[in-house]
């Protein structure tokens, strides 16, 4: 395995020693593996953030391929651990702690207690309704980031971030959705994946605005 010491001097060679101390200390949280969820935890293991806490209930199928970053290696892992396989091949020293289970209005606080930052990555609007209600609520000052509006064919041009109010950030068209029929790919998903990532970044840099 590649030393520690030679890994942290790339991100720092690339970074800055400064930037990359703010990443290292950072602890993002992320709801949902999906195809947001899959693709800003690689995005942050890419980045150099030091502690992520991925939480999902399900198994990789083949459905996920088109958009999800999983492999045929993983189809039937559990998306949590097929996750950390891949970080850690990214970033052996990153620090990944798993929670195999489904999020609710009883237990989302519990989980992401320790973030400095939550990534809302689920599928369904309820759920994310659920998520951003029970966050705000318990957290009313943790940066919280919301995906809404990624789905069909439309332009990549139309996915933007909004600072909407506190510590609420949304990326996304804000009108494209699979329950009006529309079906999620991976391009678009993978550009508002890496708006959440981004604002991420810039959060954890002191940079509140999108």
């Amino acid at each position: 395995m590649i030393p520690k010491s030679l890994l942290d001097a790339a991100l720092c060679e690339r970074h800055g020693a400064d930037t990359q101390e703010k990443f290292s200390n950072a602890t993002v949280g992320i709801a949902g593996l999906g195809g947001l969820g899959s693709n800003i935890a690689i995005h942050l293991a890419r980045l150099g953030i030091g502690h992520l806490v991925l939480v999902d209930f399900d198994r990789v199928d083949l459905s996920n391929l088109n958009r999800q970053h999983y492999f045929l290696r993983h189809l039937g892992q559990w998306k949590t651990e097929a996750l950390k396989e891949q970080i850690l091949e990214i970033n052996p020293y990153l620090d990944c702690q798993l929670h195999t289970t489904r999020i609710t209005c009883e237990n989302a606080c519990c989980l992401f207690e320790g973030c400095d930052i939550v990534c809302e990555a689920f599928d369904q609007a309820d759920q994310k309704a659920m998520l951003i209600e029970t966050l705000i609520s318990g957290f009313p000052d943790k940066p919280l980031i919301s995906g809404s509006g990624m789905a069909g064919a439309h332009s990549a041009n139309t996915i933007q971030t909004l600072h909407r109010f506190r510590n609420l950030y949304l990326c996304g068209d804000k009108t494209s959705d699979i329950a009006d029929g529309e079906c999620l790919m991976s391009p678009r998903v993978g550009v508002c994946a890496a708006h959440e990532a981004t604002m991420v970044m810039r959060i954890v840099l002191g940079k509140t605005e999108p």
